[in-house]
């Protein structure tokens, strides 16, 4: 089993039962719902498809990808031709377009925002231009490369603090049916400070969202500013290679991933790198060398999860795409070296503190006693997300009686989680945790294992480590 995680996104309506249980055995563990083009009664028909697979134990957990508001360019009756060093005005009223070479933008206050010398990138970075004057509500830009341009196409500003809404009116609708079907992530596109995320948080609360977990999208400078208060207030981060690409310089992009990454884990939050990992798949049956080197770093650099986009959601090689991803973070993780750095605990409780450091020991005495196996059981996927954090080098197996936990828990490093039935106490949960491993092949009856978990003394729940040899033991 791989310790890193796949996510994969999934739009196109193809999908069936087979197709999702072929997934979930190359290791895909959670599934990406991206509502910049979301269909709500395809989502609701993969969401029943997802629900039969989990009961025959493979539980895929979800997560819907909000749009936000994108900045784009108006219609046009037919595309544009222009061409380098030609002069471009770009306007923010229908009423003031003069001449062919003018694009509407509907980001109203672009002529206040942005800087002469400033670059703007337009059609997802195909088309550069940069500011050379502004004037109301025109701003002339001069071409830096040809380029063809139709209609709605995608605007960058970067380094413009964007005066823009933490949710728009379409977020809102999109997370009122994340509420309504269950869905366990919301993606948050384009958040820019830790209030960004306190809006979000405050809308799923007042709405019966309360279980539902914020992954905050780093996608631009200013989110790269408040990086730190942003992980601090997140339930995790996705490193958006995409967007964030063209709003900084692309030559610091591996520099940011791999601090986003070292942050997340410092901060126990987890951490997924996406786009263009494996882009080249979409229409080819193998990736590209260069492909295979940064998924391959990305894993070295210890993420939770990597992400496939466009590959597995519209892509000709689907399950090809995953098992390349799988088999890639298999060497990766081959490689790796396990240290169990320590991480943030001045946002912890002194039990939480205990619970934190118990689980270190643990990883330090499986590698000492080579012991192979550490069952780990939680109620809310805290001590599972402690284990995480820390990068441990042997498989985590976490046991849960909620099923919430569960899916939290699947896109964690090195954690294998697994429903118990009936969640009692201590010895009870202990013992079927051990039935369950030795039926599926995982843990044989002459092995030591190590449990942690929570131990009742005297109506007080303690945090235990214990070391069981299991051909000394019976139930």
């Amino acid at each position: 089993m791989n310790k890193t995680k796949i996510i994969a996104t999934i739009n196109d309506g193809t999908e069936d039962e087979q197709f999702l249980e072929d997934l979930y055995d190359r290791w895909v563990r959670m599934l990406r719902f991206n509502f910049s083009h979301g269909d709500a009664n395809k989502v609701r028909h993969v969401m029943s498809l997802i629900a039969n697979i989990a009961n025959r134990g493979k539980h895929l957990s979800t997560i819907l990808d909000t749009k936000w508001i994108e900045i784009r360019t108006g219609k046009v009756d037919q595309k544009i031709q222009f061409c380098k060093w030609d002069q471009i005005g770009l306007v923010t009223d229908n009423k003031d377009i003069l001449g062919e070479k003018t694009l509407f933008i509907d980001y109203p206050y672009l002529s206040e925002d942005v800087q002469v010398g400033q670059r703007i990138e337009i059609d997802s970075g195909a088309f550069h231009v940069r500011v050379i004057s502004k004037k109301w509500n025109i701003t002339m830009v001069e071409a830096e490369n040809d380029a063809l341009i139709g209609s709605n196409r995608h605007v960058n500003l970067p380094g413009v603090r964007l005066r823009l809404p933490s949710l728009t009116e379409k977020d809102k609708t999109d997370l009122l049916f994340a509420i309504e079907i269950g869905m366990d992530f919301i993606a948050a596109s384009f958040v820019r400070n830790r209030q960004n995320v306190i809006d979000i948080r405050e809308f799923l609360d007042a709405n019966g969202g309360e279980n539902i977990r914020i992954c905050s999208k780093i996608e631009n400078q200013e989110a790269i500013e408040n990086l730190d208060e942003i992980i601090l207030i997140s339930d995790g981060v996705m490193v958006a290679r995409g967007d964030l690409g063209i709003e900084v310089p692309m030559t610091s992009l591996p520099m940011y991933q791999r601090r986003i990454v070292k942050s997340c884990r410092e901060q126990w939050k987890f951490v997924t790198v996406a786009t263009h990992m494996l882009k080249s798949m979409t229409d080819a049956p193998t990736p590209t060398r260069a492909e295979v080197s940064d998924v391959f770093n990305a894993v070295l650099q210890k993420t939770d999860t990597t992400m496939l986009s466009e590959e597995t959601a519209i892509g000709s090689y689907k399950l090809e795409a995953v098992e390349a991803m799988r088999d890639i973070t298999a060497e990766a993780e081959s490689s790796l070296e396990y240290r169990h750095p320590d991480y943030e605990s001045s946002n912890i409780s002194e039990r939480d503190k205990e619970k934190k450091y118990l689980i270190r020991s643990a990883l330090r005495l499986a590698e000492d006693l080579d012991i192979e196996h550490i069952l780990l059981f939680t109620k809310t996927g805290r001590l599972a997300r402690f284990a995480a954090a820390y990068r441990p080098s042997h498989m985590i197996h976490a046991f849960t009686g909620n099923i919430q936990t569960l899916r939290y828990a699947n896109i964690l490093f090195g954690i294998n989680p697994n429903l118990l039935p009936i969640w009692w106490n201590h010895e009870s949960n202990l013992w079927s945790a051990i039935e369950i491993l030795q039926r599926n092949g995982t843990i044989k009856t002459n092995e030591k294992i190590i449990a942690i978990t929570d131990i009742e003394r005297n109506g007080e729940e303690i945090p235990s480590l214990e070391i069981i040899d299991l051909k000394k033991i019976k139930k």
